[in-house]
């Protein structure tokens, strides 16, 4: 998938560096940047663009201004020196928020991410659901974890980590908070230190549940209730 992306950022080396930066990642093709809000909005209005690289702090009108004043957009991938603005940004369906500095890695995990969405919604002939996900405090920054991509929860004394495939996340909050928030009748709880995503669940066996290419123990008093919700 080759996706058509612009960079908007008022700083010239920004620029320099995320130039750089896409030249090096096949799947992107760049086909404009921008100083500010405004000229960035006409140039999508003129044609489609798959991904915007978005600065916040920009004059006359700010990157979540801009958001604001659109009625539709396409994938957003924020670029900032501030973390402060994170929430606000995911707030907004952004997909993903960079703190400047970052690593050519860090934004291609951010691109993989747009490209997944897209994948996905693409084969259910379907917009993804934007709305369907966590906010959790990783690493200094709020991460957006879509609940359609998470297989399993594990506890670790005060943290938990959430697995979505191959990626681990860490917050810290507890596996109730955490409960909480889930829609029901996706997951459910097979430990005291565990809860699945149901339709990431291979099989059963004795005392343990395959999910995510792992073994998890089934803890005794939630094996029939965990039994029960499984074939709902």
């Amino acid at each position: 998938m080759k996706l058509n992306c612009i960079i908007v950022d008022d700083e010239p080396i920004a620029r320099d560096i995320l130039r750089t930066y896409i030249s090096q990642i096949p799947s992107l093709h760049l086909s404009g940047e921008f100083n500010n809000a405004f000229d960035a909005m006409q140039q999508m209005n003129r044609q489609p663009v798959d991904l915007v690289i978005l600065d916040i702090n920009m004059p006359r009108l700010t990157g979540l201004d801009m958001l604001r004043k659109l009625e539709k957009y396409p994938a957003i991938i924020i670029t900032s020196a501030y973390p402060d603005y994170a929430l606000d940004g995911f707030e907004l369906s952004v997909t993903d928020y960079l703190l400047k500095p970052f690593s050519l890695t860090r934004l291609i995990k951010a691109v993989e991410k747009v490209i997944s969405q897209k994948q996905q919604g693409i084969n259910a002939g379907l917009k993804p659901e934007t709305d369907e996900f966590l906010l959790v405090k990783s690493d200094r920054k709020f991460t957006k974890v879509f609940f359609s991509e998470i297989t399993y929860i594990e506890a670790c004394g005060n943290y938990m980590f959430i697995y979505c495939g191959a990626e681990r996340i860490m917050t810290k909050q507890t596996l109730a908070q955490l409960e909480e928030l889930l829609p029901r009748g996706k997951f459910v709880r097979i430990h005291k230190s565990y809860i699945v995503s149901k339709k990431a669940v291979k099989y059963v066996e004795g005392n343990e549940l395959s999910v995510g290419g792992k073994k998890l123990p089934i803890g005794k008093v939630y094996r029939k209730d965990m039994l029960k919700k499984l074939t709902m």
